[in-house]
């Protein structure tokens, strides 16, 4: 699992209810950021229609980084900004991303060797660039039911993780791989993730 689900969510799950998260029959919430009077972002419950970018199992950043469970990330993003993107290599204002944490499940029915995914929603987070409303354009919020979120605070590991080792835009498209190759065609490929990659290849 992404480390980054770990250190944001963490400032915000503790208030929040994480057995509410996935619940069926809501209505779909917006494709576009939407707030609250008091500056809350309002949770965007039909994003499991939006574009699908990629899964992950088992990610971490932290090279020390344990766990005693299998997780999958998955990863939407709203088609307006998916339009964008290929059009264009980089991130329009008002994308937003979400990221679905999922418990993964190794014998259930039929399965007898490797892992899918289970109906246990364990987090959710949504990456949201509005350059109007935040002075670094991006901002996190964590989602442990379908209420609205406040952001999570700029000082949490997350934001400078992504301004430093993010290949677009402060997003991870390295793990994108359909979008990978349009920023590689279109030039929008960060400093900070090709030199990342230079050191990797020299290793």
């Amino acid at each position: 699992m992404r480390i980054w689900i770990l250190i944001c969510l963490a400032l915000v799950l503790s208030a929040q209810n994480p057995s509410t998260a996935g619940a069926q029959g809501v209505k779909p919430g917006p494709t576009i950021p939407t707030y609250t009077a008091d500056g809350r972002l309002v949770f965007p419950t039909g994003y499991r229609e939006w574009i699908y970018l990629s899964s992950g199992v088992d990610m971490s950043y932290s090279p020390n980084m344990s766990m005693d469970h299998s997780m999958f990330d998955n990863v939407f993003v709203n088609p307006e900004a998916y339009r964008a993107f290929v059009a264009t290599g980089t991130w329009p204002d008002n994308t937003m991303l979400v990221l679905e944490a999922r418990m993964a499940g190794s014998k259930g029915s039929i399965n007898k060797t490797g892992h899918y995914q289970t109906g246990d929603v364990m987090a959710r987070e949504v990456h949201v660039k509005d350059a109007a409303r935040f002075p670094g354009k991006w901002a996190f919020f964590g989602f442990g039911d379908d209420q609205p979120s406040k952001q999570i605070p700029t000082s949490a590991d997350c934001y400078s993780c992504h301004e430093q080792h993010a290949a677009v835009d402060t997003t991870f498209v390295q793990f994108y791989p359909t979008l990978l190759e349009i920023a590689k065609a279109k030039g929008t490929l960060s400093a900070g993730y090709q030199k990342d990659e230079a050191g990797s290849a020299k290793k």
